[in-house]
């Protein structure tokens, strides 16, 4: 059956599977929140370490998901990868190297002789629950602001602008979804938190916890509405009849009136982070995150549908309209889609595993007790 769709149908499909790796590695991004609270929720070693623990149970799986995000873009839109990876170098090297000193300081925090002190590796947790999200969401950004770039006959890339990516997050709209990303990872953060963590020993932290998701929540919101009225009235970058990109006045509102489910997708996103922030801060529950964490991957399924379908390039060049990349014109052949499809068959077979492993490790809340010598 597989072998049997047309190209289109598999372009649209492989959107549709990398724009469901990106959404849930903004779910998971709930590890880089956590880091980036830790200075202002713990208040003695124990709180911290409870804290760092707790995140360094998971905090493989949204570099994992990352990762497998890029592959996933490698294989099936290799053109965007080369043009993005290969001209905006500069960004994706500076999001790796966060990445990179978050797995030195899960690894090395804690161990003997630790020269620089766990102080500085939890500094540069920091940074990757900061830096690197807000160079990712200035990332994202550019699919609705475009990019510097142009590709000749060969498609070689030649990026216009001397910081090679860096340029992203000057821009008013990509530096609002990076800010929005930080807060709404630090809200997710503090719901993990609070469901994970046994608070008997440590109440205190609970209720600083709680308050950080509601101030954080707060702090999220003028970002969120910024960019929401931004889709609906600026202008976007659309394919006409001829195969040729234009400027379309208000186009990302044509996308969300022309395919309603995408607003219903996004309208039903916000309302579960809201009733995730609302169970924790109002409710006093610990279930939030499993509320406020589906909510995000449909912000971003949204996100990543409103600037991908309709008939719009998803990689848009300010420099050279004709240079704008969509899903048709960077994809992989029928043949290459095709086996890549059979492939993914196997996705909800590792998705129940992660389940389960998850389950696993979760069914018991983190105590002071499990703070052993192999602690974080």
């Amino acid at each position: 059956m597989i072998g049997n769709l047309d190209l289109v149908t598999l372009q649209h499909i492989w959107w549709v599977l990398c724009s469901v790796v990106g959404s849930l590695f903004l779910f998971l991004t709930f590890v880089q929140g956590g880091q980036t609270i830790l200075w202002q929720v713990s208040k003695n070693e124990v709180e911290k370490s409870l804290i760092i623990n707790s995140l360094g149970r998971k905090w493989e799986l949204t570099f994992t998901t990352l990762v497998l995000f890029g592959g996933a873009l490698f294989a099936a839109f290799p053109k965007f990868y080369a043009t993005s990876f290969g001209g905006a170098y500069w960004v994706w090297i500076l999001i790796l190297f966060t990445f990179i000193i978050q797995a030195v300081s899960y690894e090395f925090r804690k161990k003997p002789n630790n020269f620089l002190g766990a102080g500085t590796y939890e500094f540069f947790l920091l940074i990757n629950g900061s830096v690197g999200l807000l160079l990712i969401g200035a990332a994202v950004g550019t699919f609705f602001t475009g990019s510097n770039f142009t590709l000749n006959d060969y498609n070689f890339v030649t990026w216009s602008h001397p910081l090679r990516g860096l340029e992203a997050a000057f821009s008013l709209f990509n530096l609002s979804l990076g800010l929005f990303l930080v807060f709404n990872a630090r809200v997710l953060g503090s719901l993990y938190l609070i469901n994970n963590i046994d608070f008997k020993p440590v109440p205190e932290l609970e209720y600083r916890l709680r308050r950080a998701c509601f101030s954080n929540f707060t702090w999220s919101l003028p970002f969120l509405l910024y960019i929401l009225v931004s889709l609906l009235l600026m202008s976007g970058f659309g394919l006409d009849e001829n195969g040729l990109v234009a400027m379309v006045k208000r186009k990302y509102l044509a996308n969300l009136i022309g395919q309603p489910w995408i607003l219903l997708i996004l309208l039903t996103g916000v309302v579960l982070v809201v009733l995730g922030v609302l169970r924790c801060t109002k409710n006093m529950k610990s279930s939030g995150i499993w509320f406020a964490g589906p909510g995000t991957v449909l912000v971003g399924l949204a996100i990543f549908f409103t600037a991908g379908f309709n008939n719009t390039p998803f990689y848009p060049s300010k420099v050279d309209l004709q240079s704008s990349l969509t899903i048709f014109n960077a994809s992989s052949s029928h043949y290459t889609l095709t086996v890549m499809t059979y492939v993914a068959l196997t996705i909800p077979f590792v998705l129940a595993y992660i389940s389960y492993v998850w389950y696993a490790m979760d069914k018991k809340k983190l105590g002071t007790e499990e703070l052993g010598s192999d602690a974080y």
